[in-house]
């Protein structure tokens, strides 16, 4: 046996690269949450991140609630 044919035995199999894992850039900015307010009505509640609307919480859902009592118990 040649000497290339042992170290290409001995050699791990090589196996295709993975693609880089792109990771999500870092957020600086706290969330908030706004309230919407129709004739001293919430309406709904808008989860920000700085000026970046992420999602729009319905106040009627569980979490709408809980972000709703959590203010009002602060104030």
């Amino acid at each position: 046996m040649s000497e290339e044919a042992v170290q290409a035995a001995e050699a791990p199999e090589e196996t295709p690269a993975a693609a880089p894992v792109a990771e999500a850039p870092v957020n600086t900015e706290d969330v908030s949450y706004q309230a919407v307010e129709k004739e001293g009505t919430v309406t709904a509640i808008w989860e920000m991140q700085g000026r970046k609307h992420l999602r729009t919480i319905d106040p009627r859902s569980i979490e709408g609630k809980q972000i709703l009592a959590l203010f009002e118990t602060a104030g």
